[in-house]
């Protein structure tokens, strides 16, 4: 298993506006199974906690800024849509501190299983 780090995308600047992508197992360690964002969180707050027992996520701000804050103690400002957290398998992470109008995108390795979910902290 992988440590969780930022991993840098590819970024291709031009004067009619920037671009970046993601290609699974090219830029990130996992083929990607599932997209969902996350939206609409008033500024300031925070969404819930949990780790997976078998998902892996690539978590990126495609716009404003949040925390990933996880069960290491480690806290990850996201802010720049062409940098992304990876979180490997077993890694308990919270989001938190979302500014007004942020949106994040979560890639992940494994279709939605509720029974890989870990919801307790310890």
């Amino acid at each position: 298993m992988s440590d969780a780090r930022i991993i840098q995308l590819p970024k291709i600047l031009d004067d009619r506006g920037n671009l970046s992508f993601i290609e699974g197992t090219h830029h990130i360690p996992f083929e990607i199974a599932r997209a969902y964002w996350v939206y609409d969180v008033p500024g300031g707050d925070a969404r819930d906690g949990h780790a997976y027992r078998r998902n892996r996520e690539l978590i990126v701000a495609l716009s404003g800024s949040f925390d990933v804050v996880l069960g290491d103690g480690r806290t990850f400002s996201l802010n720049r849509s062409y940098y992304g957290l990876y979180v490997p398998a077993g890694t308990w992470r919270q989001l938190t501190n979302f500014s007004t109008n942020s949106f994040a995108l979560v890639l992940a390795s494994e279709p939605y299983d509720e029974d890989d979910y870990i919801y307790e902290h310890d």
